[in-house]
């Protein structure tokens, strides 16, 4: 992947990981959209980075995706890069019954993304160098039991990128699955973003930058403190780490 001279749209680019991104290829001389609900969240990224753009885009809704995508080949017609990071994730106590809460993930996280990749593909297409960029996490790998909806759409994001990288092997799109660890952002509320187990913002971008950097082939982004999630089952020993990790993540 190019890392100056792109167009590059970031889905919710204007808090956490979405922001921190948009930010480091802003600074890295790429014109910089990014999307999201929150027209003041946005506003407030923008006005803190002169010459970054922003769009409002309900990600849950099929029918704003389309006009939303409509209105970027417009606008953006050398629109090159699109990084899928709308993301959201709630606790589900399953025995409740309640769906709800499942069902918003589902169309945020996995829909979403897979409808904006149809509505801009003809268009990166088009363009000589592309990439599109999914965001799953080390939950797609091994999951927190808390969470089982949010891990389950990291999960087939994961799957669903695999796919769409084998389909698009022979064009000029390439294809990357950026996968965080538990990293100190708002994800889950504000005492995420100062939780010591999280990895700090900063760090997480600066390493997944230089990956991006100094391994321009690579397909799988993964700083060092992904892998023992990412590579949880074939290290051996998944049963006892996953119940492990289960249980450290629910201690206070």
């Amino acid at each position: 992947m190019e890392m100056s001279g792109n167009t590059i749209l970031i889905t919710g680019g204007g808090s956490g990981i979405g922001r921190a991104l948009a930010e480091a290829f802003h600074a890295e001389g790429n014109r910089v959209v990014i999307a999201g609900r929150r027209r003041n969240v946005l506003d407030e990224t923008i006005a803190a980075n002169p010459g970054m753009k922003a769009a409002v885009l309900d990600i849950e809704s099929g029918e704003a995706i389309r006009k939303f995508a409509e209105q970027v080949k417009k606008d953006y017609p050398e629109l090159n890069v699109v990084i899928h990071n709308a993301g959201i994730m709630r606790p589900e106590a399953v025995q409740k019954c309640a769906v709800a809460d499942a069902e918003a993930m589902v169309a945020t996280n996995l829909l979403g993304p897979i409808r904006l990749i149809a509505a801009l593909l003809p268009l990166l297409e088009r363009q000589p160098k592309a990439a599109i960029m999914t965001v799953s996490s080390g939950l797609a790998f091994l999951p927190l039991a808390m969470t089982p909806a949010y891990c389950a759409t990291k999960a087939a994001i994961h799957s669903y990128t695999q796919s769409l990288r084998y389909q698009l092997r022979e064009t000029s799109v390439q294809v990357l699955e950026l996968i965080p660890p538990y990293v100190q952002t708002e994800l889950m509320g504000a005492g995420q973003a100062t939780d010591p187990r999280a990895m700090p913002l900063k760090d997480f971008i600066a390493e997944s930058m230089n990956i991006l950097k100094t391994q321009p082939d690579a397909t799988e982004i993964c700083v060092e403190r992904v892998k023992v999630l990412r590579f949880a089952e074939a290290n051996g020993g998944y049963e006892a780490f996953f119940e492990k990790f289960n249980d450290a993540m629910v201690a206070p």
